[in-house]
């Protein structure tokens, strides 16, 4: 190979310490607190439930009175507002702690992990306030009985299920790490696990807001404006929790084609707005994408500004797709529930997304180019008719109308379930390039805090790159932030075409100090890198790649330079097997949330003109 640049790529990630897992000293201490957290917490239960503490119920019931709701509703909906908030921060946090300084010293060295620990611990909390509370009652006719006496609600139970789901992704994380090594993507399964439970938990939290609804203290008593406010305010925590998933597009690093950012997008955007449009009436998308709009900046401001001066991260607007949903609202078919919504996904994944591509095209590091746009509608049209489904299905339930038969809400749950797998399948297939390589030629900049050089670069072939790929950039990462580090620990440079395979950078990067600095490459299916600068790595045995004056070298697959430290060196039976349990898990919390669902419209009668008047807001 030229130079010998890839031997010193070639060292596996270990498979424990500094590549693999967490210290075991760690682990113990972060496993003895939860255990000592959860046996007080169960502690406090069981003495609610035996009567010997009076002071929960009294909590519970003075919120409830607040918002005439039980409280088995009103003290898990308080808990849940304040800890999912500080989950978002810290989750936000720690991405941008990896994308400017590179992988933990450990999981106690990285103080975004208290933060997501705290909102995911009381998530389940919450869930499990709302199975604990109900004393001398049943909650409603849906409640599921766990003993003779006792009945819980099943908003509670999806509540503390997903908080339960995000919980176990800590520790299979660490085993995830010690066996495969660090895979710095958030895309990683156990990641996924994380952030699917946080995100899907909403779910839960608006099916309990509908049972509290339905077991009022007072029913005279009208609804009043702040109570739909706070209504609004969970969809727009579940549009928040579903667009965490393209959290690396928000900082432009990436590491999947670029196709799947307007696929994940209308799949956000249209369960959570054509569901809060059905259930909350007009101009509710408008207040829903406000919320997750005003939420998202001021955590993006105290991430990426000076309080922690992190890597910047924007995101998605969903002004567009709101708009759209609000129109098509006007439609007399939007009695036709379910046909509405997948009208609207439709609508979404085309004006929609055509409206949104402006936002992105001016605040995003990477627009969608128009070469990418008949793929992008092929993924995203049939992702968007299934996301306005499923939201029209949770409206349905949420309005207290009655869904289509078991076998055929069942058929669109598995359905959807299909589409949206298959877009993910065909957005993960990649080409590398075969016997693709860079001439690459550094010329010395100004230095800040290193050396920061210029470059020139010639592709060959000449033609491996089209006239309108996704991207050519450079990007800098994991330089450290703060300090003399540019960019925060994030740079990122879109070449400038100079002739055919002749690009030459408009900006000095960084190669110098712990800084990893490469050469990327997306146009259609050619996802490929090369690395310009790669600092020595003794925690997973690798050398350092040189900066060199000039060198040439090959590409290859991106993912082993962007996750340099995760380990290949195991059975491919291996990888897929675990992939199937995390696989495994996340389809059963999706069956959990269709199932509750169906039991709560099932179980409660369906409302009648004169009910749904009862509980409008007050004008």
């Amino acid at each position: 190979m030229p130079d010998g640049a890839y031997e010193v790529l070639g060292g596996s990630a270990a498979p424990a310490g500094e590549g693999g897992g967490a210290a075991l000293d760690q682990v113990a201490v972060m496993s003895g607190s939860a255990g000592v957290i959860a046996l007080v917490l169960l502690w406090v239960g069981y003495l609610h439930r035996t009567r010997r503490i009076t002071w929960l119920q009294r909590i519970a019931d003075r919120l409830g009175r607040v918002f005439n709701r039980p409280g088995w509703v009103a003290l898990p909906l308080a808990m849940f507002l304040a800890t999912i908030l500080t989950a978002l921060l810290g989750f936000i946090w720690d991405v941008s702690l990896h994308i400017g300084n590179g992988r933990d010293e450990g999981p106690l060295a990285n103080p975004a992990h208290y933060f997501i620990l705290a909102g995911l611990f009381f998530l389940f909390t919450a869930g499990m306030a709302a199975i604990v509370l109900p004393l001398d009652e049943k909650p409603g006719p849906a409640a599921v009985r766990i003993t003779r006496t006792w009945y819980a609600p099943v908003g509670g139970i999806l509540v503390a299920g997903a908080g339960l789901y995000a919980l176990i992704g800590f520790p299979l994380d660490d085993v995830w790490h010690r066996i495969f090594g660090q895979d710095v993507t958030l895309w990683g399964p156990t990641h996924l696990m994380l952030i699917g439970g946080a995100g899907f938990s909403l779910v839960g939290v608006l099916l309990l807001e509908f049972e509290g609804s339905r077991n009022r203290p007072d029913p005279d008593r009208r609804e009043s404006r702040w109570m739909w406010l706070l209504r609004a305010c969970a969809f727009g925590g579940l549009l928040i929790g579903l667009s965490v998933f393209q959290v690396e597009y928000d900082f432009g690093v990436e590491q999947f084609r670029l196709v799947l950012q307007p696929m994940l997008i209308v799949a956000a955007a249209t369960i959570a707005l054509v569901a809060a449009r059905l259930t909350l009436g007009a101009g509710s998308t408008l207040v829903v994408v406000g919320f997750a709009a005003v939420v998202r900046a001021v955590v993006a401001v105290l991430v990426g500004g000076p309080i922690i001066d992190a890597p910047r991260n924007v995101f998605p607007l969903y002004l567009g797709v709101a708009v759209v949903v609000e129109l098509l609202a006007l439609l007399p078919l939007a009695r036709r529930r379910i046909l509405w919504g997948a009208i609207c996904g439709l609508a979404a994944a085309t004006i929609g997304l055509w409206l949104e591509s402006l936002w992105i095209a001016a605040i995003f590091v990477d627009p969608w180019p128009s070469a990418m746009w008949p793929e992008l509608l092929a993924m995203a049209i049939p992702t968007g008719i299934a996301g306005g489904v499923v939201g029209a299905m949770l409206a349905v339930v949420l309005r207290g109308e009655p869904l289509p038969r078991p076998a055929v809400r069942r058929a669109l749950v598995v359905a959807v379930v299909a589409i949206v797998a298959a877009a993910t399948t065909n957005g993960l297939m990649i080409e590398v390039p075969e016997g693709a390589r860079a001439a690459v030629q550094l010329r010395d900049a100004p230095e800040q805090g290193g050396r920061m050089v210029y470059a020139d670069i010639r592709l060959t072939p000449a033609d491996l790159v089209g006239t309108d790929p996704e991207w050519i950039q450079i990007l800098a990462w994991q330089g450290g932030v703060g300090g003399d580090s540019p960019g925060r620990g994030l740079v990122i440079d879109h070449l400038r075409r100079a002739g055919e395979g002749h690009y030459v950078s408009t900006k000095p990067v960084p190669v110098h100090g712990s800084w990893k600095t490469l050469l990327r490459i997306q146009d259609g299916r050619t996802l490929t890198a090369l690395p310009i600068f790669m600092a020595a790595d003794p925690g997973i045995g690798a050398a350092e790649v040189p900066a060199l004056d000039s060198f040439t070298r090959p590409f290859v697959a991106e993912i082993t330079v962007l996750q340099r430290e995760r380990s290949f060196d195991h059975p491919a039976w291996l990888f897929a097997a675990a992939s199937l349990v995390v696989l495994a898990c996340s389809l059963a919390l999706i069956a959990a949330l269709s199932w509750g669902a169906a039991r709560i419209d099932d179980r409660y009668p369906h409302g009648s003109r004169t009910e749904e008047k009862e509980q409008a807001p007050v004008p």
